[in-house]
């Protein structure tokens, strides 16, 4: 039995002086196995080179997300040139294409650019449309009290107030 209990505490201090030794090795040899990578100053040089030379050359020039037309298509009322009443309460209204590639939204306007306002808002709220649709444009205007020719002209503006398309007008003429 005594031989038993001798093998038996060898073995166990065998194995206990393994694991210990196990152990110091895998923790000495982690930071001799990794070695940083070298930079070759050359090729660092080469590659700024490489890239200065793509940047100028290649690379396309941004281009604008969608631009904007308004092209006038028709008068709907008053015509150019009728003789209305001095004060006169006017409705005009005229036929659009949004001929751009942007869909006209609420943060578009109209603006007087030229002429009498004749009480019509300015600015005002553009009709929206998406792009390549038909709209109708739809202003109230008061006839001038004073008898003569009036022409009152609006242009459409996009949200950066760049104004676009073609201008439209209200042509009158206030009877004496």
């Amino acid at each position: 039995m005594f031989n038993h209990r001798w093998i038996f505490c060898v073995v166990w201090l065998g194995f206990l002086f393994a694991g210990c030794r196990a152990g110091e090795t895998r923790a000495t040899l982690t930071p001799e196995i990794y070695k940083p990578p070298t930079v070759d100053p050359a090729m660092i040089e080469l590659q700024a080179t490489e890239a200065a030379k793509l940047t100028a050359v290649s690379l396309p020039t941004p281009t604008a997300v969608c631009n904007n037309n308004l092209q006038f298509l028709e008068d709907l009322s008053i015509e150019d040139g009728s003789v209305v009443a001095p004060g006169e309460n006017l409705v005009k209204r005229w036929k659009v294409r949004n001929a751009g590639a942007c869909n006209w939204d609420v943060e578009y306007e109209l603006r007087l650019v030229a002429g009498p306002i004749m009480d019509a808002p300015s600015p005002q709220a553009l009709f929206p449309a998406l792009s390549g649709t038909e709209a109708e444009i739809r202003m109230l205007f008061v006839a001038p009290t004073e008898p003569g020719a009036y022409r009152s002209a609006w242009q459409a503006y996009a949200p950066d107030g760049t104004p676009f398309g073609e201008t439209f007008f209200i042509d009158i003429v206030v009877k004496e």
